[in-house]
């Protein structure tokens, strides 16, 4: 596409297809205030020192540390010439202070124009605010990405010294739907994805310490495997032939077994054209 092309494109917040509730026009309208301010709503890169978990668990009241952290705005108290706000980023959440005087006036501009969702990158040193909290002064602070899609907000209050959560993210279906919305506010359900990843690494550990070889098994055949199950079918037009998405790769390992591999493995998707629940999915992984 050219960039003529490029410019005449209609723009997404007046296209039909999108329906722009009230907060969404207001973010539309903050991205137009920044391009006009010569800011890039969405710049190429930031360099990060250091993570939410490594600045609280190193922190030292006697030596603060130079930092330089990124994340998604997760809560923020916009106030005159100072504002406190926190970023999440993979391993967590920290504290940042932005005060005008620091940062410059034309920073700061930049910040009001800022909600939750956004990610925003942070330059500063690590201090301890008066009620405790390790956080990070910023000296520098730039945008890396305007959300332009707020996102739930859970509501926490303390009640009889229990903390309770209002308005959560909790609708089971939604959650499965929008898995991405899900990790941004429950952070809780990163430790899940993690532990997958560490049962699948340790299991690929063991079948290669054994000295089994990885294999890839092809998902397009033309005789599934998998007994009575239902099959997806789809047609290969250079071939003109019916093939089908696999139900099982067991007939491809065996045929490398009858090949003189002493043993093989494979984390292979497979596919089930058949009913579909919460513990039934069409698409499945097996080893």
């Amino acid at each position: 596409m050219t960039r003529e092309q490029e410019q005449n494109k209609p723009s997404q917040e007046n296209s039909p297809a999108l329906s722009l509730n009230d907060q969404m026009k207001r973010r539309f309208e903050e991205r137009s205030h920044l391009a006009e301010m010569g800011i890039d709503p969405y710049p190429y890169s930031f360099d990060v020192t250091s993570s939410s978990k490594a600045i609280t668990d190193t922190f030292s009241d006697e030596n603060p540390e130079e930092v330089s952290v990124a994340g998604r705005i997760m809560t923020i108290r916009k106030m005159g010439k100072a504002s406190f706000f926190h970023i999440q980023d993979a391993e967590g959440r920290i504290q940042i202070y932005l005060k005008r005087d620091d940062v410059g006036e034309a920073s700061y501009n930049t910040f009001k124009l800022l909600d939750i969702g956004d990610i925003v990158g942070v330059s500063g040193f690590t201090f301890r605010t008066k009620t405790g909290e390790v956080s990070v002064h910023a000296r520098r602070f730039e945008l890396l990405s305007k959300s332009l899609r707020p996102i739930p907000v859970a509501k926490e209050k303390e009640v009889d010294g229990q903390k309770v959560i209002y308005d959560a993210f909790s609708d089971r279906e939604l959650r499965y739907r929008q898995r991405y919305v899900d990790l941004i506010v429950n952070p809780e359900v990163r430790d899940t994805f993690i532990r997958r990843t560490k049962i699948v690494s340790i299991m690929r550990s063991y079948f290669s310490s054994n000295g089994w070889l990885e294999v890839e098994t092809p998902i397009l055949q033309p005789i599934y495997g998998g007994a009575a199950a239902r099959p997806f079918t789809t047609h290969h037009n250079a071939l003109d032939m019916e093939l089908y998405l696999r139900i099982a790769n067991e007939l491809y390992l065996k045929r490398l077994i009858v090949g003189g591999f002493d043993g093989v493995f494979e984390f292979a998707k497979d596919f089930r054209n058949e009913g579909i629940d919460r513990f039934h999915n069409p698409e499945f992984t097996q080893v």
